[in-house]
C-alpha cells in the first residue's frame, strides 16, 4: 500500500490554507505525520531538536506538497524556549491551526525502579510542553474559528503494558490533560489523542532491546510475543497511523472531540 502515492486516502487539498505545527517531527509517527499533511495540502512546521533532520524532512515534504514547509529545532523540554520560538513563529508564519503533540517516550524498566526525578523529562516534553503549545496556539485558533489539537500517545492509555511503567504513567495522565481540555476548548477547537499500537519504529526496536538486555530473551523471541497479541499478525507502519491523525485534523473530523482512537491492529481487548 503506497499511503504517500496512489493510495493516499484524502483530498490532496484538504488542509490548503492551513497551518500545521508536528512536534517530534524528525522520526517515526512524527515524520509520518508531516508527510501526509502536506499532500493534504498543509503548510507543515516541523519541530524537533535534530535541525539536520528536520532541514531533510523539509526538502521531502516540499516534493509532496504546494505548501510553505519550514523548520523549527526546538527542545521540548525547554519551557520557555517553546514560549519564545513558538511566538516567534506566530508572528512569522501566522496562526496555527493543527497542533501535532509528539515526544519520545522514556525508557522500559519496572515503574518502581524510577525515581521521582525520572518523571521530570518526561513530563516536561510531553505534558509541559503539550500545555505551554496549547496555551499559546489555542487563541489565534480561535481567531481563525478552525483549531485541531491532536496528541500521539500509545495504547498504554488503555491497558498499561509491562515494563514501560514510567511511559505508561505519562500516558495517562497526557490523555486525562486533553480530555479535560476536550470540556473547555471552544466548539471551533477539537482535541483527540491517537493510540499506536506496536508500530515499525526506532522506538519499538529500543524497548525490544531493553527487555532483551533485562531478561535474555532475543529480540525476535521478544518481537513473536509482541505479535501474538495483535490480531493482524504484524507491525503497524507510521504511515498507517499518520492516515488516521490526519484525518482527525481533517474539518470533516470536527464532530470527533475527546477521544483516544487506538490503531493497534485490534491489539486492544476492551471493547
Amino acid at each position: 500500500m503506497d499511503l504517500l502515492g496512489n493510495d493516499y486516502p484524502y483530498s490532496t487539498s484538504a488542509l490548503t490554507g492551513k497551518h500545521a505545527l508536528v512536534c517530534g517531527a524528525s522520526k517515526g509517527i512524527g515524520a509520518a505525520t508531516a508527510k501526509m499533511l502536506a499532500i493534504a495540502g498543509a503548510d507543515v512546521t516541523v519541530c524537533a531538536r535534530n535541525e539536520e533532520a528536520l532541514n531533510q524532512l523539509c526538502r521531502e515534504l516540499k516534493t509532496l506538497g504546494d505548501g510553505e514547509h519550514h523548520a523549527l529545532p526546538l527542545d521540548l523540554e525547554d519551557t520557555e524556549s517553546i514560549r519564545t520560538a513558538v511566538s516567534d513563529l506566530l508572528q512569522q508564519r501566522g496562526n496555527v491551526h493543527i497542533l501535532i503533540n509528539n515526544a519520545g517516550g522514556p525508557p522500559g524498566g519496572p515503574l518502581l525502579a524510577n525515581t521521582v526525578s525520572d518523571f521530570e523529562a518526561p513530563f516536561k516534553r510531553h505534558l509541559h510542553a503539550a500545555h505551554t503549545l496549547t496555551q499559546i496556539i489555542s487563541p489565534g485558533m480561535e481567531e481563525e474559528g478552525y483549531g485541531r489539537i491532536i496528541q500521539i500517545i500509545s495504547t498504554s492509555v488503555k491497558e498499561p503494558i509491562p515494563n514501560i511503567g514510567l511511559s505508561n504513567t505519562l500516558r495517562g495522565a497526557m490523555a486525562s490533560w486533553a480530555k479535560s481540555l476536550s470540556r473547555e476548548l471552544p466548539p471551533c477547537i477539537t482535541i483527540n489523542n491517537v493510540l499506536p499500537g506496536f508500530t515499525n519504529t526506532e522506538r519499538l526496536g529500543s524497548l525490544a532491546s531493553s527487555i532483551n538486555q533485562r531478561t535474555g530473551k532475543t529480540v525476535e523471541e521478544v518481537h513473536s510475543g509482541w505479535m501474538s497479541q495483535v490480531p493482524i499478525e504484524r507491525l503497524i507502519e507510521p504511515l498507517e497511523t499518520a492516515s488516521a491523525i490526519t484525518f482527525l485534523t481533517l474539518p470533516a473530523s470536527g464532530g470527533i472531540r475527546g477521544v483516544s482512537l487506538a490503531v493497534d491492529g485490534g491489539r486492544l481487548r476492551g471493547i
